[in-house]
């Protein structure tokens, strides 16, 4: 356990920090889910529907220097074309 004060509010800030972060991984990574089972499934609306949501995710976490800025741009990307393939077989 940390002795000085300033040790101890970084601990709770630290805290508050990894919990934001988790919620926020966590709606991305849960869209990102959807919208690949809405793709394995051949459901080109939801999967587009979704899609966009995992965009928006994307963007936040990003925004929110959860995730690097590339990384997002490149897993929307890959998502994209994912959904893509999908709307184009039909």
């Amino acid at each position: 356990m940390p002795i000085k004060e300033n040790a101890k509010k970084y601990m709770r800030v630290a805290a508050r920090k990894t919990a934001q972060n988790r919620i926020i991984k966590g709606v991305l990574k849960s869209a990102i889910k959807k919208t690949r089972e809405a793709v394995s499934a051949g459901n080109v609306d939801e999967a587009q529907t979704m899609l966009k949501k995992a965009q928006k995710a994307f963007d936040k976490a990003s925004q929110k220097k959860v995730i690097k800025k590339n990384t997002a741009a490149r897993k929307k990307s890959r998502l994209n074309a994912l959904v893509k393939k999908v709307a184009t077989k039909k």
